[in-house]
């Protein structure tokens, strides 16, 4: 017979992990990267190259090698909007998978089963997306540092640092809504086209936005891709078409406000449990 007078198990009713299961959150987080990490050429390399093709096409194809925008070459104008362009886009692409993949297949269980709390499935699948937005952006910021006629070197880190993060967890937020959301990946695909695609676009990234009438400036600045792209740009060439601070400040009471949203979804289970 077995001596279990040593064993020690848990009291009825007492959790296990009372504070924060970091081995959870860990394993969820590694899962995650792994899953993208293992199709790298498509959702690493292949967005780095379609980024630089857009700078090829504006200061190439269309002539922009020697325009001036806002006092600086228009290469390196652009040049810091695209980096966090790829960043956003591809963060949003990595969080609207993984729920939504879950429940076509039926493996949405694999995510509600385990003892992980509510912020903590949500920080594991955010701090997958981030981590994709920034091998993306660094992949696309070091072929920008070797480019002919681009110069992409941080004047002012903490700026690069700080709206680079809050523009991947503000599209990491808005693409876990959308995987709890959608049924299928027609819905994903339609938030990329009209949503993403459009206000990407549509913040600055290939112009001044000081030269819209003044109706299209309000607009634009109702935009919170905007503030990132300008802050971000503000990050390497010293120049922004907003106020740095407010920007920073704007975001991150956004990125709260999505936080809050994203909880409350998750926490209610609404379109993941029957």
């Amino acid at each position: 017979m077995l001596d279990q007078s040593n064993t020690s198990l848990p009291t009825p009713g007492v959790p296990v992990v009372p504070f924060v299961n970091w081995g959870g959150l860990r394993g969820l987080y590694i899962k995650e990267v792994r899953r993208f990490f293992k199709v790298q050429l498509q959702t690493i390399w292949a967005p780095a190259i379609t980024t630089l093709m857009f700078l090829v096409i504006f200061t190439v194809a269309l002539g922009g090698g020697n325009r001036m925008v806002m006092g600086t070459h228009f290469a390196n104008f652009i040049a810091p909007g695209l980096i966090v362009m790829g960043m956003m886009q591809n963060s949003f692409a990595n969080a609207s998978f993984a729920l939504l993949v879950g429940k076509m297949q039926g493996t949405i269980i694999d995510f509600l089963m385990p003892p992980l709390s509510t912020g903590e499935l949500l920080a594991a699948l955010v701090g997958a997306a981030v981590t994709r937005a920034i091998l993306v952006g660094c992949a696309v910021w070091l072929a920008m540092l070797f480019w002919p006629g681009v110069e992409v070197i941080p004047q002012h880190l903490w700026a690069v640092v700080w709206f680079g993060l809050m523009g991947s967890i503000l599209l990491a937020f808005l693409g876990v809504i959308t995987s709890i959301w959608a049924d299928k990946f027609d819905h994903a695909a339609a938030v990329t086209n009209f949503v993403v695609q459009p206000l990407s676009l549509l913040s600055g990234t290939f112009y001044s936005v000081d030269r819209l009438a003044p109706a299209f400036q309000a607009i634009s600045h109702a935009n919170p891709f905007f503030y990132v792209i300008s802050g971000f740009r503000y990050g390497f060439i010293g120049i922004s078409d907003s106020p740095i601070l407010a920007g920073a400040f704007v975001l991150l009471g956004v990125n709260i406000v999505m936080g809050m949203i994203c909880y409350a979804l998750l926490a209610s289970g609404w379109k993941l449990k029957a």
